[in-house]
């Protein structure tokens, strides 16, 4: 027997942070449930409750859930309607495909004011005659019933025939209640179902021909049929599950191989991530870019970076590299992106060639790309500039014949120009001579070779 556990509803909270005193909305269908309790004290605040798809016999403990405002049983075992009286704000009551089979049980839920929707549909009472405007006559606040709206009319008319309705509705009940008492009895008789459920030994039948008798052999609808059903499906999805272990044991995977004995390591890739290596000279480091899941929690990722290989598992799969050169785990980095997920392991080469960063100083562009070989000379020509600005005596800088007598000579600073002087903007250097030639005349009216 399944029951309501406090682990179940705060799984079924996860919107509300999972948690239940101010929860509002709780589903709890399909869980095999045989019992409704608890959740008048954990969950105060409900306002829809969704309880279909059950093994619920009962409607029980929800008396003080004040606020709640829909409640939907259909697809159980219910087959009285009561305790409801205290749902103050009930609007919308679903029992489809129950085994209501006392139709005046809805009279105890004339205290419900607010009720404005009722579904009865699959239930033994809704085949009574009389059924509808029975319910109509008897819940005057309903607005909608079977998900058919109640025309004024038809409340009129159901009026005018409660007397008779009355008497109709019990006699029916009655014959229900035979009914489900002999189906009772036939249960009893057959305990477990033994008949519909044939021994599986492998000397009455076999497997497939006990599933076929169990599904074609007439029953009768009752919520006794049903337990039978569920205690038949959760047999074979036990011994399905025993089969799947027996097999998974025996067909277990070994675990891949990382390193081989000699050394040499695998390239692998379990989760079939995308990637991207690639080699930053400028930095002298490698940068593993993997693709992980976006949405993919953090702490299901392990990173190991070794000296010649990278390991990243991630949620139990292995993806490991091996690396072209050897890096320094020490001085690794790891980080991911915010808005795309990915990995980004950065790793410094532990004895890689060490790049001496250029220099990035704008200048000419004629001395961005000269040769080599002139780098030696233009040095020297700005190691000979001088600042026109200052003051600098260059009379000295070359020492003059004053010694020699000739046309050609210098007297001196004093000396007269001549075509052989140099004169500046705050000095005058002599040039010495060469030596000239016998017979040579020096006419003035000849301009001089430069």
């Amino acid at each position: 027997m399944v029951y309501i556990t406090e682990e179940l509803v705060r799984r079924r909270a996860e919107h509300n942070d999972c948690e239940l005193f101010s929860l509002e909305e709780l589903s709890l269908h399909q869980q095999d449930l045989q019992k409704i309790q608890y959740l008048e004290h954990w969950c105060r605040e409900l306002r829809i409750l969704l309880l279909q798809n059950n093994l619920i016999p009962k409607i029980e403990n929800v008396g003080r859930l004040k606020k709640l405002e829909y409640l939907n049983l259909a697809l159980n075992n219910i087959e009285l309607i009561e305790n409801l009286e205290g749902c103050e704000s009930l609007q919308k009551l679903d029992l489809t495909l129950n085994f209501v089979g006392h139709l005046s049980s809805v009279g105890s839920l004339t205290q419900n004011i607010h009720l404005r929707e009722l579904f009865l549909l699959g239930n033994p009472c809704a085949e009574f005659q009389g059924y509808r405007p029975y319910v109509v006559t008897t819940l005057p606040q309903l607005q909608f019933l079977d998900g058919k709206e109640i025309s004024r009319s038809e409340r009129l008319q159901a009026v005018q025939e409660l007397k008779q309705l009355r008497a109709d509705v019990h006699r029916q009940e009655q014959d229900c209640l035979l009914r489900r008492e002999r189906e009772k009895e036939e249960a009893s008789e057959e305990p477990g179902g033994q008949e519909r459920r044939p021994h599986i030994d492998g000397t009455q039948c076999d497997e497939e021909q006990a599933e076929y008798d169990f599904w074609n052999s007439p029953c009768s609808n009752s919520p006794e049929s049903r337990l039978a059903a569920h205690r038949h499906m959760e047999e074979k999805r036990k011994a399905r599950d025993k089969l799947r272990a027996q097999d998974s044991e025996k067909t277990v995977p070994p675990p891949p191989t990382l390193i081989t004995a000699d050394g040499r390591v695998w390239n692998i890739n379990q989760p079939r991530l995308d990637f991207c290596l690639t080699e930053d000279e400028e930095n002298n480091t490698i940068v593993l870019d993997l693709a992980i899941y976006r949405h993919l929690d953090t702490s299901l990722i392990d990173v190991d970076v070794q000296p010649q290989f990278v390991r990243v598992t991630v949620k139990g799969k292995v993806f490991q590299m091996a690396l072209p050169d050897e890096v320094r785990p020490d001085a690794s980095t790891a980080r991911r992106s915010q808005t795309t997920g990915h990995l980004l392991l950065t790793m410094p080469r532990a004895n890689g060639e060490i790049q001496v960063k250029k220099n990035k100083t704008p200048g000419p562009k004629h001395h961005r790309e000269a040769p080599p070989h002139t780098a030696t000379v233009r040095a020297a020509s700005q190691a000979l500039e001088v600042d026109p600005s200052g003051l600098v005596d260059l009379s000295n800088i070359v020492e003059g014949p004053h010694s020699r007598e000739g046309p050609h000579s210098t007297e001196g600073p004093h000396s007269r120009e001549g075509p052989h002087s140099t004169e500046g903007p705050h000095s005058r250097v002599t040039v010495q001579s060469e030596p000239v030639s016998l017979g040579f005349v020096d006419d003035p009216d000849v301009p001089p070779l430069i």
